[in-house]
């Protein structure tokens, strides 16, 4: 693997997929990238948010398996 490719999407732990999920999103905000940049870095980005969503899913459903069904909505205080 070259030094400037990305690591593979299914390689990457939750904060490092939402890390870089945060720098694509800050390049695409800039509008400073080439059509074409723009188009893989947003590409890239769709599975960064997918792979998010599926481990968040992951570590709910474990700690459903530990603490049951009835998992109590966090709301503030107020």
């Amino acid at each position: 693997m070259a030094k400037n490719e990305p690591k593979p999407i299914d390689g990457l732990t939750y904060e490092e997929a939402f890390a870089e999920l945060e720098t694509i999103v800050s390049a695409l905000e800039s509008g400073e990238r080439p059509l074409e940049e723009s188009m893989t870095l947003f590409e890239r980005g769709q599975a960064l948010t997918k792979l998010c969503a599926e481990l968040l899913d992951k570590a709910e459903l474990k700690v459903r398996a530990l603490v049951g069904e009835s998992l109590a909505d966090f709301k503030e205080s107020q």
